[in-house]
């Protein structure tokens, strides 16, 4: 990271509001004058890697997640919303968004939050009220998808599990037994042939199907501890959360319940050593923690424990049309995440065609970020009832700045390695000459010339 500049002025203005410090106090606790600090807040100058350091040793953040907390999610996703034909007539080109981000980055995110909310812009993330699913993903990005206080609670009774047998399912079954006067049962396919999971209270049973396997069995089970269990925590925390409706606080405690479950299988700080230890390899850390590679893959966008921070991955799934059902930016800021479209030349839609292989692959986003990208194919329990055998593919992604821990990035040059060329979907994607172009971007007038055939059908004016 030394040998880039990284402008980073909006960043250091946050961490100082947030402090409530002046910029003379903040100048003095970081060893440099105020309008040296003046001109790196307006990012006319650079911040340098042992200024970088000082402000994470006494401000206490991830330093890593500086290149990616710009308002808005940076220029280019300004830019892609102001490409809206509500703004048409503004002819905002980049070198004045890039000004307005410098000198009034909270009035950018401000615009950005406005225009996300509102739904403007097809192809766009949207949230719009009144959508539960689009509101508890709001509300789950707001905490960056990590709840210290569940991830402690598990970790403690993860502990005390294993002090009475290494099975954690087996140690799952005695608690709720013992404790609640709730025994396990597995029931044929025919007998319940389209629950996966059922609390019978009359019987004093967790009914499970035959069709899970091992690890989701043990995540059944332990969503059923938290639902027993953490249920104070929980409502605390669909409690601070404010939703439209109904629907969104149950599927928000939804969410809250299977973190428990999965932190209770994969505790904190014994899943991050072994992260680090292993290169954040995902076939031995499913071996070691007896979980699922989707488990393991949703675990990985959570580890943002202040002091003990794992490296901030995006998660995603999505089904062969494309539709995502699943979607965590975590501390990624990633804007593949923010996009409903993707890219058909990300191989994520590509792991379809090769079941079961992970696929690895360098992408480069239209503004000059590379992301390291993995995707693997799964199939969800259950997947093969009622004739239907559903399948989807998961997709993690890193900062490709940040992947060189990676044992899946051996041997690749992320820096100045070749990287696939992508965008965010065609009608977000400025690229000129990408032949796999299905339309036109949004916002840009397209142009013709009877004497000429270029590789895409879709000529459009530039900036």
């Amino acid at each position: 990271m030394s040998d880039q500049k990284l402008f980073a002025g909006h960043a250091v203005r946050r961490i100082r509001r947030a402090s409530g410090l002046t910029q003379s106090a903040m100048a003095e606790a970081l060893g440099v004058s105020p309008s040296y600090l003046n001109l790196i807040e307006r990012n006319q100058r650079p911040l340098t890697a042992a200024l970088m350091l000082r402000l994470a040793d006494r401000f206490d953040f991830d330093p890593r997640t500086l290149s990616g907390t710009a308002p808005g999610g940076g220029v280019e996703a300004v830019r892609r919303r102001l490409a809206d034909p509500a703004f048409a007539d503004l002819g905002l080109d980049r070198a004045a968004i890039a000004d307005w981000m410098a000198f009034a980055p909270e009035a950018v995110e401000a615009f950005a939050r406005a225009f996300d909310r509102a739904g403007a812009g097809a192809g766009s993330a949207a949230l719009t009220l009144g959508d539960p699913i689009a509101e508890v993903r709001q509300e789950i990005e707001r905490w960056r998808n990590h709840f210290p206080d569940l991830d402690a609670q598990a970790e403690a009774l993860a502990d005390e599990l294993r002090l009475g047998s290494a099975d954690l399912y087996g140690a799952i079954a005695d608690r709720l037994r013992v404790k609640h006067q709730l025994t396990i049962r597995i029931l044929p396919v025919d007998v319940m042939p389209d629950r996966l999971r059922r609390l019978d209270l009359h019987a004093r049973q967790v009914q499970l199907s035959e069709l899970l396997d091992p690890a989701s069995r043990t995540f059944a089970a332990g969503f059923q501890l938290a639902q027993l269990e953490t249920r104070d925590e929980i409502e605390a925390l669909v409690s601070g959360a404010t939703f439209a409706e109904r629907a969104g606080e149950r599927l928000y405690r939804r969410h809250l319940t299977s973190y428990f479950a999965a932190a209770l299988m994969m505790p904190y700080a014994r899943f991050l050593r072994a992260c680090e230890a292993t290169g954040y390899d995902l076939d031995l850390l499913q071996r070691r923690f007896g979980a699922g590679f989707e488990q393991v893959a949703h675990r990985l966008t959570t580890l943002q424990r202040v002091g003990a921070r794992g490296l901030p991955f995006f998660m995603l799934r999505i089904d062969r049309a494309g539709q995502s059902s699943k979607r965590y930016a975590g501390a990624s800021n990633s804007p593949l995440v923010e996009t409903d479209m993707r890219c058909p030349l990300w191989q994520l839609h590509h792991a379809f065609d090769r079941p079961g292989s992970l696929q690895r692959q360098l992408v480069e986003l239209e503004d000059g970020s590379r992301w390291f990208t993995l995707a693997r194919t799964v199939h969800p329990q259950g997947a093969g009832a009622g004739g239907v055998t559903a399948e989807f593919v998961v997709g993690l992604g890193l900062d490709a700045g940040l992947a060189a821990p990676l044992a899946a990035a051996r041997g690749v040059d992320l820096g100045a390695g070749a990287a696939t060329a992508i965008g965010l979907g065609c009608r977000q994607c400025l690229r000129p000459d990408c032949p796999q172009r299905s339309s036109p971007p949004q916002g840009r007038v397209l142009t013709f010339n009877e004497r000429e055939r270029g590789l895409t059908p879709f000529a459009f004016a530039g900036d």
